[in-house]
């Protein structure tokens, strides 16, 4: 932490983002085709319904947004879920939240990794699937060892790129609809609610995967301090993004899913998990295929591609960065996470540890699976934000009045309840290894402040 000597003047930030900047900041840190590749996955699970799974997480995913932003406001240097349960609620548990952040740390390059391998097989079939592994986590690992720097221009270049190829595959699969079926074959309640298929426990287990497609929007927060008017903006820009991602992600596999409405057909034929699952992994290129012809499929299939490229070095260089800040703090042992390439000035130890990890359980773990961990450590984190929200702006409050209880205990109390919903309903092996990771976090935790006499360590999410 950098101390502030009395006769300095302490450094502040400009306030210039507008709550448009914050909007667009947002929707790129999600990305336009987030739900792109959650589509055959989550189509499968809901029995037809994926649109409909997309639209219940948004609305959790609002009511959280409200929290964020209201946490935001009390802590604005903070910007993260770890610093606002650590002050609303207690450090230990904040220590916990950020523990569970962790573990989206590591896993967003597996993820990442994993789709770039699915992609480029897809693209290249005749290189094994398993030898794109070891090329995706390699690239991810060398690039970042040699240094990384992504600009904001070219994430914005990038953003532009892909919500054109996406309008492209969007007006292809309403233009096939219209062929098909007639202008009236646009509009259909079958993607939102078909009778015969529907069932809540497949609804319920397939929104707790499509809820991946908001992941990202929290942050918002971190930009509080460069906001003007941050009380107002930085809460609306996380409603508005997560509305905005709902909606246009809703829009493209509603297109989808009329396009190919017979769900189950994505996998017949195909008699091992493993084939299904690699048939639901491209189910939206086949898609694409369908309604656009191999132009679209190669142009979907290499923009997200790209993007996949693009999010998977990022996400090597926040978890190496994230081990760095631990390492240099003290938290962890400091001669090995806290070191520096003298050349690159990069955490290269770290890079090469998180490099390894990514290799070895992309081997081990499926899309779905690594999606599902994501929203495991996610969603314990948003669930603990909406609480710590209600607790500094209903429980602290001396005067709780009813419109008190609607507008700051309502709306954080059925964020925490819809999240708790979509946590509940993951699978038990993502509560196996997921609460495994948490259980090692409280033993460690327990260690460090030798049986909860000292104060929490302290991580730094920046």
């Amino acid at each position: 932490m950098t101390t502030i000597s009395q006769g300095q003047p302490e450094a502040k930030l400009n306030r210039v983002l507008s709550l448009k900047d914050l909007v667009i900041y947002g929707i790129i840190l999600i990305q336009p085709v987030a739900a792109l590749p959650l589509f055959g996955h989550a189509n499968h699970l809901s029995k037809g319904h994926a649109v409909t799974a997309i639209l219940v997480s948004m609305i959790g995913m609002i009511f959280t947004a409200i929290s964020y932003g209201k946490m935001a406001n009390l802590y604005p240097a903070a910007g993260s879920a770890y610093t606002y349960v650590s002050k609303g609620i207690h450090p230990y548990l904040g220590f916990v939240t950020g523990w569970s952040m962790f573990m989206d740390y590591l896993f967003l390059p597996i993820i990442c990794t994993i789709y770039g391998a699915i992609t480029a097989s897809h693209l290249i079939p005749i290189i094994p699937y398993r030898l794109w592994l070891i090329v995706f986590a390699t690239i991810f690992t060398l690039v970042n060892m040699r240094g990384i720097k992504m600009a904001a221009l070219t994430n914005t270049v990038l953003m532009i790129v892909m919500t054109i190829v996406v309008f492209y595959f969007m007006t292809a699969a309403a233009s096939f609809i219209v062929h098909r079926d007639g202008i009236h074959g646009l509009f259909s309640t079958r993607p939102f609610y078909n009778p015969p298929d529907f069932s809540f426990p497949a609804m319920a287990s397939a929104t707790a995967l499509a809820a991946l497609t908001y992941i990202g929007f929290d942050g918002i927060t971190t930009l509080s301090e460069e906001v003007k008017n941050p009380k107002r903006n930085v809460m609306l820009a996380a409603v508005f993004t997560c509305v905005i991602t709902g909606i246009w992600s809703g829009a493209q596999v509603y297109l989808a899913q009329l396009s190919w409405p017979d769900w189950n057909s994505f996998t017949a034929g195909f008699t091992t998990e493993s084939a299904k699952n690699d048939a639901l992994d491209t189910a939206i290129m086949s898609v694409a295929r369908r309604v656009g012809g191999i132009t679209l499929d190669l142009s979907l299939t290499i923009i997200l591609l790209v993007a996949d490229i693009g999010s998977g070095m990022t996400a090597l260089t926040g978890a190496s960065r994230l081990l760095f800040g631990m390492g240099r703090d003290g938290i962890i042992p400091k001669k090995f996470f806290g070191h520096l390439d003298k050349k690159y000035q990069t955490p290269n130890y770290n890079i090469l540890l998180i490099g390894a990890i990514t290799l070895c359980s992309s081997f081990f773990f499926n899309y779905e699976e690594s999606a599902r961990l994501i929203n495991f450590g996610a969603f314990f984190a948003f669930m603990a934000v909406n609480i710590a929200s209600m607790r500094e702006y209903y429980f602290k409050s001396k005067n709780k009045s009813v419109k008190s209880f609607f507008v700051d205990f309502l709306p954080a109390g059925v964020g925490f309840c819809i999240c708790l919903f979509i946590w509940l309903n993951l699978p038990l092996k993502t509560f196996i290894i997921g609460g495994t990771w948490m259980v090692a976090g409280i033993i460690y935790l327990s260690i460090w402040t030798k049986g909860f006499r000292k104060p929490t360590p302290v991580i730094s999410f920046s």
